[in-house]
């Protein structure tokens, strides 16, 4: 169950008498390692409370649409960014209809339309209602939009009646939401990610850096265990855990990157470039800390080595991908940087005082010789999930190609 581990899941639950198991479920995920945020609908709170909840989740349970606490009182919005996965149990027949007609006229429902993640209902309702056409029809048109439809089982109901409508058991649903971040896009494929910033010393208590966090990279590495692939993380120095199952070697200057780099790179299939790799360093590092004398210091600054250009560049080089983080010309510069290296794909974001580094949301644009997609503003983690899929599918096609060529 490590898929689980530090996982944002937002349980809500809708107005059903099997709310009762939404407890044991948000105790299971928690179990698991999950971080999970209830979100009741008002008649959900007709059949189990907040305060119950709020006990087994460790969180204060969600329940008004206008929140005045949250930021700018959009917490829907704050919410549909910070998950991982939104899981609907129990979903109720009104529900259900609610969700697929789009309607967003409670917290729950308006989380599910803002929320460009993971979304998963286990219905729960009376067998009739649960063959009625309309909730079928319902059930279609969620499945359309790749929602995960978990359930029903089968058996006796709280009606008296048996048939189909029983929500799925807390443990059915820990298995199937383990499952849900296992893709297999890239099993049997070695990624090598380098990611956070490298330090360029001055003197032995100075350093030229950067403000990278290393966030989108660790992210990645998390979403490319999750696709199957076994995952060595170069770091620069970050305050970050390791991700479940991936091999971290830690850096420090660019120089050390670069040899770790290519240690690594002739055994890797595809190769993640998200690393703020200093440009420059110091020419010299003065060997006692400098002391302040004049009212100026110059400091001479020589280039560092391109390692993404040196992976690029191998004989049998991977499936290269990098990063390009701009203050503007976003577009332009990227495309630039991905033709003079030589790149399969670039991946470009903006970045400025308030936006990109040391942020637990981004937004993207992935470019390829052929082709780009924007990925909106958007937690990392659901940005990495959605880029990891885009580069299997990439890298598979140009192997195809060469295979068949």
């Amino acid at each position: 169950m490590d898929t689980l581990y530090n996982k944002r899941i937002i349980v809500g639950i809708s107005g059903s008498i099997a709310a009762y198991k939404s407890a044991e479920l948000t105790r299971r995920l928690r179990d698991a390692g999950a971080d999970v945020r209830v979100v009741m609908t008002r008649s959900a709170m007709e059949f189990i409370t907040p305060l119950t909840l709020q006990a087994l989740s460790g969180r204060a349970v969600h329940t008004e649409l206008m929140d005045a606490d949250a930021e700018a009182a959009m917490g829907h919005i704050e919410l549909a960014r910070w998950a991982d996965l939104i899981l609907i149990a129990p979903a109720s027949a009104d529900f259900i209809a609610r969700l697929s007609g789009g309607h967003a006229n409670d917290l729950l429902s308006a989380i599910c339309l803002a929320s460009q993640t993971q979304l998963a209902i286990a219905p729960a309702m009376n067998q009739a209602m649960w063959d009625n056409a309309a909730t079928q029809a319902n059930i279609a048109t969620l499945k359309q939009r790749e929602v995960s439809i978990l359930g029903p089982a089968q058996g006796s109901q709280a009606c008296g009646e048996t048939g189909p409508g029983r929500m799925l058991e807390p443990e059915q649903l820990l298995k199937i939401c383990n499952n849900l971040f296992q893709s297999g896009l890239m099993s049997g494929q070695h990624v090598l990610i380098t990611a956070g910033p490298t330090r360029e010393p001055i003197d032995p208590v100075r350093y030229i850096s950067n403000r990278s966090s290393g966030k989108m990279g660790f992210a990645i590495a998390e979403a490319a265990i999750e696709a199957g692939a076994d995952v060595t993380l170069i770091a620069g120095p970050v305050q970050l855990d390791t991700p479940e199952r991936v091999t971290r070697v830690d850096v420090e200057t660019a120089s050390q990157m670069q040899q770790a780099v290519l240690k690594h790179a002739g055994a890797c299939d595809i190769f993640i470039a998200t690393a703020a790799v200093a440009d420059y360093r110091p020419g010299l590092q003065a060997v006692n800390k400098i002391k302040k004398q004049a009212d100026e210091m110059q400091l001479k600054l020589v280039k560092t080595h391109d390692i993404l250009a040196a992976v690029a560049a191998l004989a049998k080089a991977p499936f290269t991908v990098g990063f390009a983080a701009e203050t503007d010309k976003l577009l332009e510069y990227a495309r630039s940087k991905m033709e003079r290296k030589n790149l399969n794909m670039i991946v470009a974001n903006p970045v400025g005082p308030t936006r990109g580094f040391d942020q637990d949301t981004n937004e993207l644009d992935i470019l390829w010789p052929n082709g780009h997609i924007h990925l909106d503003l958007n937690s990392k983690k659901t940005l990495a999930r959605k880029l990891i899929t885009i580069i299997a599918e990439r890298a598979h096609a140009i192997d195809t190609t060469e295979n068949t060529g």
